[in-house]
Order: structure tokens, then sequence, then C-alpha cells
């Protein structure tokens, strides 16, 4: 991609995020200012009603005060009228009480007469005493000296009837009633008999309810002794319905005349703690819940009458230096003349507190500019990220031009030699120019193989062979098949296989690659005659491989590069190390196909070291 096409396309993302986060502050400072305005609104609300609750509550306690003043006036009067409503009162309850009592006698009586009729329209009765009846008829060893007789005599009519007489032949101790029952005897006669000893006994209940004729003599005397107390002041009832009835007035008359308070101090006026109550209350009912500072004053510049500062919930008030927006109200408004004070409050934190009402919508909206501005980012890492991939394959094609180009143009001098009779005579210069043609030949195969073997590694289709390896046997393979390379650099390579335990399961052709790989980076950058340590040894259950020299080394950054494709280390003026930048990635790559890893240390200008940790052959399948 051109450079001019990532910065047009930059400038136009970076435009459209500017507006977006334009709009957005703009959609946020007008919900700011609206939820102020509301706030503003609340408050002033709040402060109309407290200032309007406290002048209520002074004109009702001055109410109270009269109304006390007045009570101890009233309470003769009321104890009097108290006394006889309870004495008419009473009266109509003894009165209830008998007529009530009377009507349970009657019904008591009316039941008994009509029982008894019953009984004598069936039955020839004699009503006997309830003490002949315990003396005689109940005790069985006296019921032989009963006797009952048919006699004449004058009925209720005045006429002359038969009847029957119940008396006994002789006297006995008499036994005392023990109830009030009505008791008859019927007698039985016998065919032209006058006397009869048989008879039977009824029993019907008392004639009339002694108990409660007894409980209506009672109630009759003591409504009798009340009737006959005197109702003092009977007529004062009225006279204090009417004194109640001006006094009401008369609390009136001290509302208006308690105009007079306005004399009175302003701090005398008001209760401190009940107007923060109050404010409080007010507030929470328009839904601020915050900290606040409230003042009171005579005037706009007078001197303060009180201040109230209250926290909400241990909320800390902040200082700024800005001042505050300032509330007030009259107080006192329906004062003759000019109202004598003012109530102000404002508060601190308004700001944070508009802002927590606003939280949740605004984070909503921060969490998305926050996603926005992340994807903006990320973007333009992608982008920085591929141009420096396309500067890198360009470099990475023109290197391979190069190394292409030098062994094909020096075999084609080589094979245009070999025409020539007089040297194809020579069979010395033949042998010669015969090694050069095969050693470019190697070298342009060997350029080829490591690109291929880039591109299957892209493509995941890379062939990795699973087998056993020996480690320590594969490195002397590999660095007696180099010892030529280093003879010509003049090197000297120093070889530790100290592993005692070097199997593991891997790709031999690879792992030779890794080796070779490692080896040659050290003598590349070596910067005259390399000097390069070779090492085997077992860490835990894996196999250590470490490639050591003493060459220009890297910087910290350098370092976290070099496996990436493409890159090569800056050599200054060292022009002798070729390559592609695939040699590291190709490594890596490998060696985390093997379930290994690998790690480099490096100072600059003191050299470099390169560990490759592979597990040994039981670790790994004890892995899988």
């Amino acid at each position: 991609m051109k450079k001019r096409s990532i910065t047009l396309i930059i400038g136009l993302m970076s435009i459209a995020l500017l507006g977006v986060m334009a709009m957005q502050y703009y959609f946020i400072r007008e919900s700011f200012k609206q939820k102020s305005k509301l706030f503003d609104e609340a408050v002033k609300a709040s402060l109309t009603a407290v200032a309007n609750k406290i002048e209520r509550i002074e004109i009702y306690e001055f109410a109270r005060q009269q109304e006390r003043e007045n009570q101890e006036k009233f309470r003769q009067d009321q104890e009097r009228l108290q006394k006889n409503e309870q004495i008419l009162a009473l009266q109509v309850k003894y009165q209830d009480s008998i007529k009530l009592l009377q009507r349970l006698a009657f019904s008591h009586t009316q039941r008994f007469n009509e029982m008894e009729t019953r009984l004598n329209q069936q039955y020839p009765t004699v009503l006997i005493s309830n003490n002949f009846y315990e003396t005689y008829i109940r005790r069985k060893e006296y019921n032989h000296l009963v006797r009952i007789t048919l006699e004449q005599g004058y009925t209720s009519e005045m006429t002359i009837g038969e009847f029957a007489r119940v008396y006994a032949i002789r006297e006995v101790k008499e036994v005392k009633a023990k109830d009030d029952s009505a008791r008859y005897v019927i007698p039985i006669f016998g065919p032209n008999s006058a006397i009869t000893a048989t008879f039977e006994i009824r029993t019907l209940p008392p004639p009339v309810d002694l108990r409660v004729l007894s409980q209506i003599d009672v109630l009759e005397k003591k409504l009798n002794k009340l009737r006959n107390q005197k109702l003092i002041g009977a007529e004062t009832l009225f006279d204090s319905l009417k004194i109640m009835g001006g006094k009401q007035s008369a609390i009136m008359e001290d509302v208006a005349i308690g105009m007079q308070l306005s004399k009175r101090p302003l701090e005398q006026r008001i209760d401190k703690t009940q107007a923060v109550d109050l404010l409080i209350n007010e507030l929470d009912q328009r839904g601020i819940n915050s900290s606040f500072v409230m003042q009171v004053r005579n005037s706009e510049n007078s001197p303060l009458v009180f201040q109230a500062i209250f926290n909400y919930k241990d909320e800390k008030i902040k200082e700024t230096d800005t001042p505050p927006m300032i509330y007030k109200a009259r107080l006192f408004q329906s004062d003759e003349g000019k109202s004598p004070g003012e109530l102000r409050v404002y508060f601190p934190n308004k700001g944070s507190v508009i802002a927590s009402t606003m939280g949740y919508w605004l984070l909503p909206i921060l969490a998305l500019l926050a996603l926005l501005i992340g994807c903006f980012a990320y973007t333009l890492s992608i982008i920085f990220r591929q141009k420096k991939i396309s500067e890198m394959k360009t470099d990475f094609i023109n290197n391979m031009t190069h190394e292409f180009k030098t062994p094909v143009a020096t075999i084609m001098i080589a094979s245009e030699s070999l025409k020539d009779p007089e040297i194809s005579a020579d069979e010395r210069r033949v042998s010669k120019l015969a090694n050069i043609i095969y050693d470019e030949n190697v070298r342009l195969g060997s350029h080829i193989e490591r690109v291929l073997n880039i591109a299957r590694l892209e493509k995941e289709n890379l062939k990795i062979e699973r087998t056993n390896v020996q480690i320590n046997n594969l490195a002397n393979a590999v660095l007696e098949s180099m010892k030529l390379q280093l003879e010509k650099a003049e090197g000297t390579l120093n070889i530790h296989l100290d592993a005692e335990h070097d199997l593991v399961i891997g790709d031999e052709l690879h792992l030779s690659n890794v080796m070779y790989n490692l080896v040659d980076n050290a003598i590349k950058y070596s910067k005259e005659r390399p000097e390069i340590t070779f090492k085997t040894f077992n860490r835990g259950k894996n196999i250590v491989i470490a490639v050591s020299d003493k060459g220009i080394g890297m910087t910290k950054d350098q370092a976290e590069k070099i496996f990436d494709q493409f890159y090569r280390i800056p050599t200054g003026n060292i022009h002798n190390v070729k390559g592609f930048g695939l040699g590291l990635s190709y490594v890596n790559d490998i060696i985390k196909r093997l379930n290994g890893k690998i790690t480099v240390k490096s100072e600059k200008d003191k050299g470099t070291q390169f560990e490759v940790t592979l597990p040994l052959k039981h670790a790994s399948q004890e892995v899988a």
C-alpha cells in the first residue's frame, strides 16, 4: 500500500473519530446543562417550601403558646362539666339498667303464669310451701303423715266449689326451704273417696326472680340518691361552649397580633436543627442527595446569622477555586414591611452529583468511545504492520534476487570458460571450474530449499517426521559438515556435548537445519574470527542445545524481533552477512512444532547465546 493511500485512510478515519467524539461531547454537555437546570429548579422549589414551612411553624408555635395560656382557664369549667356529665350519664345508665331488669322480671313472671295455667288445666293442684315439702314430702319416712281432703268453699267468682286441702296429721320438726321454687301437689282420689294418701309432686320455677328484684331495688335507691344531688351550674354547659368558641376566635386574633413577632431577632425565630431537617427532607423528596452548606442572613451582605454544613453519607465537601452557585429564598415574607431574612444554600459537589445521575448512560457512551478509539488504534497498528511487512518482503525479494543472481552468474561464467578449448584442455582448470559450478549449484539449491520450507510452514503443509533422534550424534554430524566453513572464516568451535540423555522424538532433517542455522548465524555475525561454543546438557526432563558466540550481539529491541519473518539485524559496516531473514523464523517454527522452545540472551558488542529446549522421549510420551 502506498504511503499516500495510508495517509489518506488515516486522515479520513481521524476525521470520522474526531466527529464522533465532538458529537458525543456536545450531547454530554447539553445533557449536563439540562440536568443542571432541573437540579436548580428542584433546589429553588425546596428552598421556597422550607421558607414557607418555617413561617407556618412560627405561627403554629405561637398559637400553641396562646392555647397553653388558656388551658388553665378552661380546666375548672371542664371539670364541672365533666362532673355534671358523669351524674347525667350515671342516671341514664341506672334507668336503662332498671328498665332492662324490669323487663326480665316481667318475662319471668309471665312464663311462670303460663306454666301454672297449663298445669292447672291438666290436673287439680294444691300449692304447698317449700318448708312443708322439705319436712313431710321430701323425707320419705314422713310421707305417711300427709293427708289430702276435699272441702267446700267459695271460689274467686264467689261461688261454692270443692277444694283439695293438704296437711299433716302430726307435727314434726320443720325443715327450712332450700329454694324458692313453686311446688304443687296433684292428688289422686279413689272412687267415692274424699281422702287419699297418693299424690304426685310437680315443681315449677319461682313465681318471681328475687335476684332481679333485689338488683332493681338497689338501682332505684342509687337513682333516688343521684336525683337528690343538685346539678350545680347546669347552665354552664352552654356557657362553657360559648367560651370555647370565643377562645378559637381569640386565637385567630392572637395570630394577627402575632405580627409583632417580626420585631424579634431573626436567630430567635428560626430553629437551626429544624431548618436543616426540613431542607434535607425537601431535597430528598426531589431526588437530591448531596452534601450542602446552609446559611441564614438578614440581608445580602450582612453577617451570618448561622451556618450549617450537612455531609451526606460521609461525602467529603470539595473545595474549588470557582465560587459555587448560591440558591436563595426570602424568609417571613408575610411580615409587614421588608422581609427580615434570607435563606441560602449551595452545593460544593454539585458537578459530581449531576454526573452521578448521568452515569447510567454516560458509562456506555464512554465505553463505546473507548471501543472506537481502540478499533482505530488497532487498525492503525495493522496498517503499519502490513506496511512494514510489505517493505520487508520487498527487501526480501531484492535480497533473494541478488542471492540467486550471484551463483547463476558464477555458473554462467564457469560454463563459458569450459567452452574455451585452451581451458578445456587443462584438466586441473576444468576440475576447478567444475567444483565451482557444483558449489554454486549447491548454494543455489540451498537458497531455494530454504524459501520453499518457509512457504510450506506458512501454508501449514510442511511434513514433520516423528522419529527417534540422538541429539549428540546429529550435532557431531552437523558440526563436522561445517568445519570447512569455520576454517574459511578462521574461526574456532568449542564443542561440549554433556547431555547424558539425548534421545528425542523429532525430524532429523529439520533438527539438523536448526543447528546449521544457529551455527551459521554465529559465524555470520562475528566481528573477525568467530569464537563459537556448542553445548548440549540436560535440564529436568529436557535436553538443551546452546549455541553462543562473541559477535556483534544485539539490543533488547532487536532480540524481540529476530524470530519475525524477513527481519534482519542491521550490521553496520559489515557487508559479508547475507541471507533472507528467514532462518530464525524457520528455527522458531520447527522447535514449536516439536513441543520445544527457543530463547535468546544477547548484549550489544559482547555476543549472543541461543538456547533450544526439547523434551526427551520419555517426557514427550508422558505429555502425550
